[in-house]
């Protein structure tokens, strides 16, 4: 998957369907091999991001609409990059979670 190459490999993960952070390159390698042919959106819309940047680090924040079909997912969206030794940036934490989820 072209998106494993955005994350470094101390890469750290909080997902919505997920009871426990994922921690590691390799687990979010498992996660999308695990998802692969499984999940099919048809429009992605990426609502009010907005980037807060030091030298070394930047933060991206923004909501998320998916389409699929009928069917609209919305998520909240924060996504912390580092700045790595070979000048690339890397995405070392990504968190995920519904927009106005239900509450148990």
């Amino acid at each position: 998957s072209p998106y494993l190459e955005l994350y470094s490999k101390d890469f750290t993960y909080f997902d919505p369907a997920h009871e426990r952070r994922l921690d590691g390159w390799d687990k979010i390698k498992e996660l999308y091999e695990s998802m692969r042919g499984k999940v099919k959106m048809d429009k992605f819309e990426m609502i009010n991001p907005i980037v807060q940047q030091t030298d070394t680090m930047a933060v991206l924040t923004y909501n998320l609409h998916s389409y699929s079909g009928e069917t609209l997912w919305k998520e909240n969206c924060t996504e912390v990059y580092r700045l790595e030794e070979n000048s690339e940036w890397k995405i070392i934490h990504s968190h995920w979670s519904f927009t106005k989820p239900s509450i148990v």
